[in-house]
């Protein structure tokens, strides 16, 4: 990880290459774009049903990685005055002056318009159309809204379920087709949206608040915001448990998985509305990053 001295001036003149490739993993979150490409490949892989074209794989991992990168730069990009006063975000390469706003920009918009050519010429219109909306609405809708309403995270959650609907769209050759399958995972991912996020802003809220964002759904940490996780994590679990009643799992196995991580996650948001603590959230957080990649492996692998 690039590391940089609070005393150190925010621009070197010497770059070293790993420092700079350092900075552009910083600039497009690489982890959380892996996250996201994981997500879409598994919704191609559950559409695909084996009988799977590894060359649309690796195209749309391609993009995937493009487009996501895309919208986290650009969003870096706006909230740049914002991250600098956040302890979690201020080294980032933008606010440190590493990175130009110039070549953020440039950067930015290349990867976007490359990931959508890719999807538009080597897998089918509709995934790039669906890029597109995801792009313009984490920046355009999202991004702004965060400073001024809790309701940013309803906003915000529609692309961040797009990824596994853009893989299991890119798995077909139809170009209206939007496959069952993908608008249950879909559903799954948008309602876990909530539980995750929520969980983070907890963790996050004295942070968040230095930079003016209030993503706790009551704008505190409290019992009415504690409840409101507890509630979204119960849905979720309902919600989890569609693929089941609807044949999209075939093991004995996939189902006892959906329904164990669904208890251990509600369980684990039972213990913060109880105490309210910091703790309790932070375990939610994580419990929250290991939730939907097993339920997505148990819909694959049932």
């Amino acid at each position: 990880m690039f590391v940089q001295s609070k005393t150190a001036p925010p621009v070197s003149n010497s770059i070293t290459v790993p420092g700079k490739l350092a900075d552009y993993a910083a600039f497009i979150k690489l982890r959380l774009a892996s996250l996201v490409v994981f997500s879409a490949a598994l919704g191609f892989l559950i559409v695909a049903k084996g009988n799977i074209d590894w060359a649309k794989v690796s195209w749309l991992t391609l993009a995937g990685f493009l487009v996501t990168g895309s919208a986290n730069g650009l969003n870096q990009i706006i909230e740049r005055v914002t991250d600098k006063v956040m302890d979690r975000t201020r080294m980032r390469p933008v606010p440190q002056e590493r990175m130009s706003v110039s070549e953020a920009t440039i950067l930015a918009s290349t990867l976007g318009i490359s990931g959508l050519i890719i999807l538009w010429i080597f897998l089918n219109p509709l995934s790039c159309l669906l890029s597109g909306l995801s792009i313009l609405l984490y920046v355009g809708a999202y991004t702004p809204l965060k400073k001024t309403t809790a309701f940013a995270i309803l906003v915000g959650a529609l692309p961040g379920a797009f990824p596994p609907l853009l893989g299991a769209i890119s798995a077909t050759d139809n170009f209206g087709n939007v496959p069952f399958e993908g608008l249950v995972l879909f559903a799954i991912q948008f309602v876990w949206q909530f539980p995750h996020f929520w969980a983070i802003a907890w963790v996050m809220d004295e942070d968040y608040k230095k930079a003016g964002f209030r993503l706790l759904p009551s704008g505190e940490r409290n019992k009415a915001s504690a409840f409101q996780i507890l509630v979204y994590t119960l849905f979720l679990l309902l919600m989890s448990m569609v693929p089941v009643f609807f044949g999209m799992t075939h093991t004995v196995i996939a189902p006892i998985i959906i329904l164990f991580c669904g208890l251990f996650f509600f369980y684990q948001a039972v213990k913060l509305y109880r105490d309210c603590s910091v703790k309790s959230a932070r375990e939610v957080m994580f419990g929250s990053f290991a939730y939907l990649p097993f339920i997505q492996l148990a819909i694959l692998f049932g």
